[in-house]
């Protein structure tokens, strides 16, 4: 212990070096050795708390200097706080930190520092033991030495998502709480996760217990935040499992109780900062045996919900007595579909979660969930195999009656393998500018599609009315149609399958038009002129979607209205409107893959519809009904499907052949009549994928089970915060688990990209470049 000398010896050496640089002793720091010597003379740790937003620029380099002697000296720890605006720069709020390194044991930073101050923290590491910090924006990537820190604590942060290399330099890191972020992926949080060999408490929410009969006080009054008996609970507003912290090292009970450490009532309102040395930490003495004994005898045993959902609140009988369990601070992850037990089988060491207990029944069903909701590798397969060993077994053919379809679904298992971050790439030309001679020129892709016959084709059509053909492994712009004077959006594209130069474009001002690639300019200009081999049908008002038939003589178009048009490919003619065939306008058509008559339609009045050609369309096959309005409608590669997106991720699967529900893919909504989802096939007919224009991630469907095989969240630019959403998607017709995604950020002062997701190929962990999605939010109907 140090001695009051000792402590009196160092604010003369304070004094001192503040003389020798002419400033005055600051008040804070005089208040710091104070403080020191009541403890010492009360027989508590002779701490040290350093209010760094109460240093002035003058104070700094006295401070500097006294850091080097505390170190040194026996006062055993400092606990640096930055809760208000700090008038130190950031590299000099950065010399402080690392001057008191070996002395630190609590860093609590609620200001809003540079991104040069975050990303320097993190990726050279502090050996404090609890940290607390606010003000995070976008990725979280901790990738520095923590090495004796165990208590995190990140509420309230505007986190997304993690790097490859978080947290992986923490190995006593025990205790975690990420309320209220906005972190909404299970995958890339469980890999996150995962790195952590000493976490036992995990937080996204609060489960906060009280009596039905008696109404929930509110954690923001005063009076529930302390109470006289350090010792005791404050029964009222306990949560649920805090105590569950037996065994795990104590902290002084003097800390504030937001840095206190495990075995602490965390659901207490944070403490103002004039109220910040009368906040009482409450003290887990009592074993986990000891504590869950006194809870039965007292009618309260922690028990939690079965993958109840966080949002809200649900009622546990235990006895004779009700008690309401109520969810605050919720991040999106826990509004996820049996995110509890995601969490608890991908986190197998893991003691609490949510502050509710984690027992061996809860293990149990975890497993059971997991397997029945979740795919840990492609094609139900059990464990990750050795490419070389596949590739040995193909060759030699060691295997009899295995297909090479086999091996090909076996390879992309073994090839995914665990990583929750899979390669993005934002293709080039697409939201940069693509005109040589004109340098405000932005190319914003409304709509694209996959050549049908080239695996390295792609057209994508713009706001400004143009058609661009990219080679998307390259690179490079193959051919370009500039806009034909209108400037109109290009809405829909189809390619033509049997004469692959062709392709029809439609514009939202009812523009239709077939352009032979092969006679397009293959230069990037701004001329308006009509391009050569371009043939013009008669307008259709309002255009959304259009879709050519199987043998490419006839092709449709839909848009906002109740009619469907039908036009004749070879004579550039419109042989007829088919009138009424909805109640309300019909946002997307769909020729059927191999059937040239067959389509269907999709509509905001809720209903799917098939039809035929071949029976004059009066009336339709069959109408299928969704309990919102349909954004979209596809057949599966073998028809033996179609697919059905309606507003707010409601995605089903029904039998081509009379309509009937085969798959309910049960996506959680989000509560937005504006969240407008739309759903492809990728490999062939193995996998759905299903993005909305409201969400940022994609999610990975088995198309047989329903399973979820993975969420891909789409990540903005980690230098200025921005959401990004899913505008549309396709899987890549010729790669396994691959797919492109028009995405757009919420700044409609920005345009939007064409991403390409691998899922085969991992992120680079030093892969800073930004894959930002700008673009105007549009929330225009169509594929």
């Amino acid at each position: 212990m140090a001695t009051l000398t000792e402590i009196a010896t160092l604010e003369e050496k304070y004094i001192e070096l503040c003389k020798k640089h002419g400033v005055l002793p600051s008040t804070a720091i005089l208040s710091a050795f104070f403080e020191a010597e009541v403890k010492k003379s009360r027989n508590q740790r002779c701490i040290m708390n350093l209010l760094v937003d109460k240093v002035k620029y003058d104070d700094f380099h006295p401070l500097l200097e006294l850091c080097n002697e505390i170190n040194t000296s026996e006062v055993e720890g400092i606990d640096l706080f930055v809760r208000s605006s700090c008038s130190l720069e950031d590299n000099y709020a950065l010399s402080l930190l690392r001057s008191v390194n070996q002395k630190l044991r609590v860093v609590h930073i609620h200001d809003s520092f540079g991104k040069n101050f975050w990303q320097d923290l993190f990726s050279q590491g502090l050996s404090c033991q609890v940290l607390n910090v606010r003000y995070l924006h976008s990725k979280l990537n901790i990738v520095g030495e923590f090495t004796h820190l165990h208590t995190l604590i990140l509420d309230n942060n505007r986190i997304l998502s993690f790097g490859e290399g978080c947290f992986s330099c923490m190995p006593k890191l025990t205790y975690l709480s990420m309320c209220d972020t906005r972190v909404s992926d299970l995958w890339t949080a469980a890999t996150a996760l995962s790195k952590l060999p000493s976490l036992k408490e995990l937080r996204f929410q609060i489960w906060i217990c009280c009596s039905d009969s008696s109404p929930h006080k509110s954690l923001s009054s005063s009076s529930s935040s302390t109470r006289d008996d350090e010792n005791t609970f404050n029964e009222s507003n306990a949560t649920i499992g805090a105590d569950f912290s037996g065994g795990f090292e104590q902290m002084d009970s003097n800390l504030p109780v937001e840095e206190t450490l495990h075995g602490i009532d965390f659901s207490y309102k944070i403490p103002e900062q004039d109220n910040l040395d009368s906040c009482i930490s409450v003290s887990s003495e009592l074993s986990e045996e000891v504590f869950m004994r006194e809870k039965a005898r007292k009618g309260k045993m922690p028990h939690q919900a079965n993958d109840v959902s966080p949002v809200g609140s649900f009622t546990r009988q235990f006895g004779n007595a009700g008690f309401k369990y109520i969810s605050s601070n919720a991040s999106p992850i826990c509004s996820e579909k049996h995110y509890r037990m995601y969490m608890i089988n991908s986190l197998p060491k893991l003691k609490v979660l949510d502050n509710l207990a984690i027992r061996k029944s809860d293990r149990d069903k975890a497993i059971e969930t997991y397997s029945a909701n979740f795919e840990n590798l492609p094609y139900k397969r059990k464990k990750k195999e050795s490419v070389v060993r596949i590739l040995e077994e193909r060759e030699t053919r060691s295997s009899k009656g295995k297909s090479q379809n086999f091996y090909r679904r076996s390879l992309c298992a073994a090839r995914m393998g665990s990583s929750a971050l899979p390669l993005l790439h934002s293709l080039p030309f697409s939201g940069s500018r693509i005109h040589e001679d004109d340098d405000n020129s932005k190319s914003s892709p409304r709509q694209f599609e996959y050549h049908p016959l080239d695996p390295s084709l792609m057209v994508f059509g713009t706001l400004d009315g143009e058609v661009v053909v990219l080679n998307h492994e390259s690179g490079k712009i193959v051919r370009y149609i500039p806009s034909n004077g209108s400037r109109s959006s290009i809405l829909g594209l189809c390619w033509l399958k049997k004469y692959p130069s062709m392709v029809i474009a439609g514009s939202g001002n009812g523009s239709l038009k077939l352009y032979d690639i092969q006679k397009a300019s293959s230069t990037v200009t701004t001329s308006s002129h009509i391009t050569s081999g371009s043939v013009t049908f008669d307008e259709f008002d309002q255009l959304t979607s259009v879709h050519a038939n199987s043998t490419d003589q006839l092709f449709l178009a839909s848009g906002y209205s109740t009619d469907v048009a039908l036009y004749d490919i070879g004579s550039g003619t419109r042989l007829q409107v088919f009138a009424n065939m909805h109640q309300e306008h019909i946002n997307v058509v769909k020729f059927s893959n191999h059937s040239p008559s067959l389509f269907a339609t999709s509509s905001f009045d809720k209903d799917v519809k098939l039809w035929d050609l071949r029976q004059e369309p009066s009336q339709p096959c069959y109408t299928a009904s969704s309990t919102k309005g349909n954004v979209m409608v596809c057949f599966s590669p073998d028809d033996r499907y179609l697919l059905a997106s309606a507003v707010d991720n409601e995605v089903r699967q029904l039998l081509t052949v009379d309509g009937r529900l085969h798959l309910n893919f049960e996506i959680v909504p989000r509560g937005s009549p504006m969240n407008y989802t739309r759903s492809y096939y990728m490999n062939g007919n193995d996998y759905v994928i299903s993005g909305s224009c409201d969400e940022n991630v994609i999610r990975v469907c088995c198309a047989q089970t329903g399973r979820r095989l993975r969420d891909v969240s789409l990540e903005g630019n980690s230098s200025n915060f921005s959401m990004m959403f899913v505008q549309s998607l396709r899987g890549d017709p010729f790669r396994d688990f691959n797919m492109s995604v028009l995405a757009a950020h919420t700044r409609t002062s920005s345009v939007s990209e064409i991403v390409k997701v691998n899922l085969l190929a991992s992120r680079d962990s030093t892969d800073e470049q930004s894959h930002g999605l700008h673009s105007y939010l549009s929330n225009s109907m169509g594929g």
